[in-house]
């Protein structure tokens, strides 16, 4: 006969959202609410509830399993692990020129808030920068079945030419390993041709447009440098992307900034009109002084439009079908995989950005950026470099997340979004804790619903989103 637990027990480290058919855990946290209690207590609490004993025991087990109760007793979870010694890479942002056509008024890498020193470096990647940043991705992956190279720029089809020549030498490299490698790009659209479409769909290549809109969103800030808008350009060609590529999703990136807010409508102008398989939205990154500033009002205006998108996915979600808004897809496909991060993202972990001229950098934003150069794809990567960068932008390392329960999905927000705000990648994206707390808390409220109403959609968005 085992001893009685001796526990003494409250509240563990979580946060409670409304959603349905949490009524045993809710219910636990309720008598726990501000208070300790003893074990045997517990158990008296819920069997008073009309819990048998032997579910009342399993049921706080599995509580303190999960630290959604922690006791007297519990040893406290450990951190996110830093990481140490060499990281294997998973994928390259090969940046194969840093031109563009467009001169679009909000950009990052050329606009008022750039960080980018591209003077006297080469302006389009040579291919024998391409293959030698190939070769550093097979020989850095550890062996992984499975890498991923991303084509971007400036404008990314600037250079098509190149980025042909490097999907086949790719390609034959690591099916020569017996690997697989996948492939996306980035585009403007405005150089799409037939041509160039059917070479997307028939390898298979993931596309991702930038695009903001309908044609008054598009023009405002998306402009040629003789200040005409793009929309009529690319529209038709879009449409001709989408019906011909049907290998790959064909995603909308759109960046919202003062006066583009109006997501509900660039939505359906987006998914419904133009024809695309997700589309995603991220306000615009500026050093907080810039006239495009979406502003706090503007903050708000995107999270009401986010809420009634959210609202038609988890209406999409029960009837077992996809919606698009990827805004929600992404962080379901974290939760149910239940992500725990160190680090924001990938950058300078599994994956490196690749300039013109071959320098590393932690991830495309950070391309021919002197201050960020993290090795050479002729020389390696300077693990010194990365290891700092990496220890900076560690979520432990970010005393405001310590107390911030959306940290595991957050990790404090992107590195180059902080180092532009803040001029330090390692700093919290302290503008934004709010914004994320409130939308982690929305999609977690969609996952609690559907956990009850339609777990099979789950288990199938789980299998897709792995996979893709």
């Amino acid at each position: 006969m085992s001893a009685p637990l001796t526990h003494t027990y409250r509240s563990g480290e979580v946060h409670r959202f409304d959603a349905q058919g949490d009524g045993a855990v809710g219910e636990v946290l309720s008598m726990l609410d501000g208070v300790e209690m003893a074990h045997g207590d517990l158990i008296t609490a819920l069997t008073g509830s009309g819990y048998s004993a032997a579910d009342a025991e399993d049921l706080v087990r599995e509580l303190r399993l999960a630290r959604v109760i922690v006791s007297d007793q519990t040893v406290a979870a450990p951190a996110p692990a830093k990481p140490e010694g060499d990281y294997p890479l998973q994928a390259l942002v090969l940046n194969i020129t840093n031109q563009c056509n467009l001169a679009c008024t909000y950009c990052y890498e050329f606009g008022a808030d750039k960080i980018a020193t591209p003077n006297g470096k080469p302006k389009y990647m040579t291919i024998d920068t391409a293959k030698a940043s190939v070769d550093l991705l097979l020989a850095q992956s550890g062996g992984r079945p499975a890498v991923h190279i991303t084509f971007f720029g400036g404008e990314t089809l600037m250079n098509f030419p190149l980025l042909r020549q490097v999907v086949a030498y790719a390609t034959d490299q690591a099916t020569a390993q017996g690997r697989t490698i996948t492939f996306s790009l980035t585009t403007n659209a405005t150089l799409l041709t037939d041509d160039i479409i059917e070479f997307l769909a028939t390898e298979q290549i993931g596309v991702t447009v930038s695009i903001d809109g309908p044609k008054e969103m598009q023009d405002k800030r998306r402009v040629y440098k003789s200040g005409k808008g793009s929309y009529d350009v690319i529209e038709p060609k879009l449409r001709k992307l989408i019906a011909r590529h049907r290998t790959r999703a064909i995603t909308a990136r759109v960046t919202l900034s003062k006066g583009v807010t109006d997501v509900v409508s660039i939505f359906r102008h987006l998914r419904e009109d133009i024809g695309f398989h997700e589309v995603g939205f991220a306000p615009v990154t500026e050093s907080g002084e810039q006239a495009y500033a979406l502003g706090e009002e503007g903050m708000v205006t995107v999270l009401e439009q986010f809420h009634l998108l959210a609202d038609e996915w988890l209406d999409y979600a029960l009837k077992g079908r996809m919606h698009g808004f990827s805004n929600v897809s992404e962080t379901i496909g974290e939760l149910v995989q239940g992500t725990n991060k160190s680090h924001p993202c990938g950058a300078g972990l599994g994956l490196l950005g690749v300039s013109p001229s071959g320098d590393l950098s932690p991830c495309h934003r950070f391309t021919d950026a002197d201050s960020h150069v993290m090795g050479h794809v002729s020389s390696g990567i300077d693990r010194k470099a990365q290891g700092e960068f990496l220890a900076k932008g560690h979520v432990g390392a970010k005393y405001e997340c310590q107390s911030c329960w959306a940290r595991p999905l957050c990790a404090g927000g992107c590195h180059h979004e902080a180092f532009v705000r803040y001029g330090d990648t390692g700093h919290a994206n302290l503008h934004y804790c709010d914004w994320i707390r409130e939308w982690t808390d929305t999609c977690l409220k969609i996952q609690g619903t559907l956990a009850v109403q339609n777990p099979e959609f789950l288990e199938k968005f789980a299998e897709r989103k792995g996979l893709s």
